[in-house]
């Protein structure tokens, strides 16, 4: 081997660890586990309101749930359903019933650091979509 194919061997090798380390902290940043919430305006001009979504990524399975105010202050807390995370961009839908007629809401955003900006939309309904930002709670623990 001459010192010319060595060096080309050791700058292959340098190159490769890079690209692996860049692979791994880009798919680090785009893990959505957490707690994000952000906050939308009040009805009819009533307090906002603060939803908290819960994400979980264990072997390429993202599953949770979304709390949002309820009425007498009891959070109405439900589990979110197929769910797609591809590349930054991450998608979701919640069901929930009320007077016995069920309503799914499809949220789609894109993920970037500890924020996810995106749209929701009520699915087959009629209604605009709007628009929701959500930042990932940072350095908190949970004890037991």
């Amino acid at each position: 081997m001459t010192v010319r194919s060595f060096l080309k061997a050791i700058a292959g090798a340098v190159a490769l660890v890079g690209l692996v380390t860049f692979a791994q902290a880009e798919d680090k940043s785009l893990d959505p586990s957490g707690t994000w919430t952000w906050t939308t305006p009040g009805r009819n001009g009533g307090p906002d309101r603060t939803s908290t979504l819960t994400l979980k990524s264990s072997g390429g399975t993202v599953t949770g749930s979304l709390s949002t105010p309820g009425r007498g202050g009891n959070p109405n807390k439900t589990d979110i359903a197929n769910v797609k995370v591809e590349g930054k961009t991450i998608s979701f839908e919640v069901t929930r019933e009320r007077n016995g007629t069920s309503t799914t809401t499809v949220y789609k955003g894109t993920l970037e650091g500890d924020t996810i900006t995106g749209t929701t939309k009520i699915k087959d309904g009629d209604r605009p979509e709007r628009k929701w930002s959500a930042k990932r709670s940072t350095g908190a623990t949970t004890g037991s």
